[in-house]
């Protein structure tokens, strides 16, 4: 499994799909869940995305969490593999923490991270 969710994250994300299924105008809300994907940037190289979908794309890795679907685009999967996504609620920082194996480097925000010489492939980042 490419990405696994912890309790809290799990219950945050199925908390928030809930609510947005409610003021969404369609009717079916059976695939809607979390994209997850990696993108070029942030101070590191990569940078985390986490998006709501309604169904998943073509290319897309399907999971399932508890009542939370996961949908990990192809190209980003050798860079989330193994990824613990957690919630953390505090007084000074809130949100979605990546726990990455893969990160040789992370910035100090935690969203952004580099592996390896930037990818598994030792491809270089697009800056």
């Amino acid at each position: 499994m490419a990405v696994t969710l912890t309790e809290k994250a799990e219950l945050r994300l199925r908390a928030f799909l809930t609510s947005s299924t409610k003021d969404a105008d369609s009717k079916d809300t059976n695939k809607k869940g979390i994209r997850v994907s990696v993108k070029d940037g942030g101070c590191s190289g990569y940078q985390y995305a986490m998006d709501v979908a309604n169904t998943p794309s073509k290319d897309d890795l399907v999971f399932q969490q508890g009542n939370v679907l996961i949908y990990v685009d192809a190209e980003s999967v050798p860079l989330l593999e193994g990824v613990v996504i957690d919630f953390i609620d505090g007084v000074m920082d809130s949100g979605f923490k990546f726990v990455n194996p893969n990160a040789t480097q992370t910035c100090g925000c935690g969203k952004s991270f580099q592996a390896g010489n930037c990818t598994p492939e030792g491809v270089p980042c697009d800056k």
